[in-house]
């Protein structure tokens, strides 16, 4: 049953994906990259977490909603979330009041209308093979993404963990938040429990999504910072799913 609940979900995006990416990609050529986002990116991955719910029976719940900034609050953020399947990606935007630039890499341009799409959104593209280049980058993009009152999301570890794994976290964020004064943004996501990382088939359950307080960078150092919103991620995850840290 699950797996024909996944197949349905999936088979949804795909058939999905194509008539909203090529509108995406005709529409840009008239409309600015913040209508782009609210008129076809957020209500497009709105309906992927809506499928995944009914159909695959992936329910969430959010935890600390009122420490996210409104759409009035020109703060500037850098969303620093747990990563543990690609269910937050398309989760992240239907919850923020603004506009997110993901840092992500370059790779993911050459996928077929999807990545075309993300091409035309103005988020920050990189090559992680040339590390010093990419944080210039990231650091410049990032600076003129935040002054247009957007949000930057990154993800510490740099990639998918397993449920109840923990990877490296690197400074990458809270060095753009410190360079920016921004404000970090801890998240908790146990994900993994419905979506395994390097699966395709979903686990019926409730996810759970805890938003942190925004911490700012103002007078920090970028290392001491990360190891602040680390253990916060961490003991977090911990509280949110026991099970999966024995």
């Amino acid at each position: 049953m699950n797996v024909i609940r996944s197949l349905l979900v999936f088979s949804w995006i795909v058939l999905t994906v194509i008539p909203v990416g090529l509108a995406l990609l005709l529409s840009s050529l008239f409309l600015d990259d913040r209508k782009l986002w609210w008129w076809f990116a957020v209500p497009w991955l709105k309906g992927v977490i809506g499928t995944a719910r009914v159909v695959g029976g992936v329910n969430y719940r959010v935890h600390g909603e009122e420490n996210l900034p409104g759409p009035d609050d020109m703060r500037r953020v850098v969303l620093c979330p747990k990563h543990q399947s690609t269910w937050e990606t398309f989760y992240f935007p239907s919850m923020a009041s603004h506009p997110l630039s993901y840092v992500f890499k370059k790779e993911l341009l050459r996928i077929p209308i999807f990545g075309w799409a993300m091409a035309r959104l103005n988020m920050v593209h990189i090559d992680r093979s040339r590390r010093s280049e990419a944080w210039t980058k990231v650091a410049e993009e990032g600076q003129v993404l935040m002054d247009q009152g957007k949000w930057i999301i990154m993800f510490p570890e740099g990639t998918r963990t397993e449920r109840g794994g923990k990877g490296v976290y690197k400074t990458g964020a809270t060095r753009l938040a410190v360079a920016t004064g921004a404000y970090v943004i801890p998240i908790a996501v146990t994900s993994g429990r419905c979506w395994p990382r390097r699966s395709f088939w979903f686990i019926p359950g409730t996810i759970d999504v805890s938003i942190g307080q925004p911490v700012s960078a103002d007078g920090r150092e970028q290392g001491e910072l990360m190891e602040e919103i680390e253990r916060w991620i961490e003991a977090e995850m911990r509280r949110l799913d026991p099970e999966a840290y024995h």
